[in-house]
């Protein structure tokens, strides 16, 4: 019996995969015996930072891309997201209850695994150790001891509104640049609003860390208090960008705020772009300086904890095996990729690879003109400055250079990527 630590996307996709093809797993995951700081639900697959996937674009995204390379090779979470999605424009959103309990039936349903609800200390001989950014300490202890170099970095979500709790005179409905069926509540700043904001943002007082989760801070999740004391216009010109927006007179507001539902019901909706380490009171105070959350009720504040990522490079191969136990895997944002979506794409090919060695054939590393590929490539490439990756043009093979329009050369990525994906299916049938 294989066994496979963590059920989170990664696990999830290295499990299902594996059990799908016949092999015996044992799932071991310690909730509900045993929770993080950061999750609260006893299912698989919970998302804690935000219910986006990111965008379902798949010929102008290279994120978008990459879901379409995993539902080629048969990915249980896109599976479970096409399921449990919300509107949210280009995006893909899904209602995170509904998503994560599709996926704990699915492979509770798989009578090829079983089930060990306990925390593990030791690392397997043979498995995927999947345990995410917030790895308990002793397994961490154990990794560490083993493996050396594990880095740590930080993650902040954002908070959670009650959609009753809006006050809509100060919100107009609008996905950007159009795009969507207006999925987005913007709730527009005027200069004078946006600047007091600002101010109020960067003075607030913050949730004190404690001394082991003190650390680099990685530049995709940087909470929204530290891009605000970069400069004023910070934030104008990234998560608050009016551009594309026009308020219902047509006007494009100084700046605002976006809203994106957080479940299908549309009852909940998360602040896009405000992942937070203030005081839960600041965050009241301070949002409440926004005119649409002015009474807002919060579902859940944003907080800030402790994420673990491994020295990569040093450590694991291009198919996520340990350079020195070839039968043990690691998935998911430890090992240096960054995304629910990238997370749960490592999973995948951790199972497709142990797959294979379980059945005496090497592994067999998708093309490099693949998001998968290109990815697997990087957390195996040394790198003096290692630092977590999301799927992007920049880690694909060139190509196209001589295609100026950027629209038409995403395009034909894409088409050689899915070229190579259908390859790389057919490569590791058995």
């Amino acid at each position: 019996m294989i066994e496979i630590i963590g059920a989170g996307l990664a696990g999830s996709e290295a499990a299902y995969f594996l059990a799908t093809h016949g092999v015996e797993v044992a799932l071991v995951e310690m909730k509900p015996k045993k929770f993080t700081p950061a999750h609260g639900s006893a299912d698989f697959c919970e998302l804690v930072c935000s219910n986006s996937l990111k965008s379902d674009d798949i010929y102008g995204n290279a994120c978008g891309l990459l879901k379409e390379e995993m539902r080629r090779l048969g990915s249980v979470t896109m599976e479970a997201a096409a399921r449990c999605r919300v509107p949210a424009g280009g995006a893909l959103a899904v209602d995170r209850a509904k998503f994560s309990a599709y996926v704990t039936q699915k492979l509770l349903s798989r009578p090829e695994i079983t089930l060990f609800c306990r925390e593990q200390t030791e690392l397997p001989a043979c498995g995927v150790v999947a345990t995410g950014p917030l790895t308990s300490e002793a397994l961490s202890a154990e990794i560490c001891g083993k493996y050396g170099n594990a880095l740590h970095f930080y993650d902040a979500s954002a908070p959670i509104v009650s959609a009753e709790s809006i006050d809509f005179s100060h919100v107009f409905a609008q996905d950007r640049y159009g795009r969507g069926t207006g999925d987005y509540l913007n709730c527009p700043l005027t200069r004078e609003e946006y600047l007091t904001f600002v101010r109020a943002l960067v003075s607030a007082e913050r949730a004190t860390l404690h001394a082991f989760e003190r650390g680099e801070i990685f530049e995709g999740c940087m909470p929204v208090e530290v891009m605000a004391a970069r400069g004023e216009d910070t934030l104008r010109f990234g998560t608050f960008k009016p551009v594309g927006l026009t308020d219902g007179g047509g006007n494009r507001p100084y700046a605002v705020l976006q809203l994106r539902k957080e479940n299908a019901a549309g009852t909940s909706y998360g602040l896009v772009g405000c992942q937070t380490n203030l005081k839960f009171g600041e965050q009241r105070r301070v949002f409440g300086l926004i005119p649409a959350l002015a009474h807002a009720e919060y579902e859940r504040y944003g907080v800030m904890h402790r994420n673990t990522f491994l020295q990569s490079p040093e450590i694991l191969n291009a198919d996520f095996s340990v350079k020195t136990d070839p039968m043990l895997h690691f998935a998911g944002q430890m090992t240096g990729v960054e995304g629910y979506v990238e997370s749960a794409a490592s999973g995948l090919l951790a199972g497709i690879h142990l797959w294979r060695k379980l059945n005496g054939k090497p592994p067999v590393v998708p093309s490099s003109a693949t998001v998968m590929g290109a990815l697997s490539r990087y957390i195996a490439t040394p790198n003096g400055d290692f630092q977590p990756m999301n799927a992007n043009y920049g880690v694909l093979a060139g190509g196209f250079e001589e295609v100026r329009e950027k629209k038409e050369r995403r395009r034909l990525f894409a088409e050689r990527s899915l070229k190579e994906i259908e390859s790389f299916k057919k490569a590791i049938t058995l």
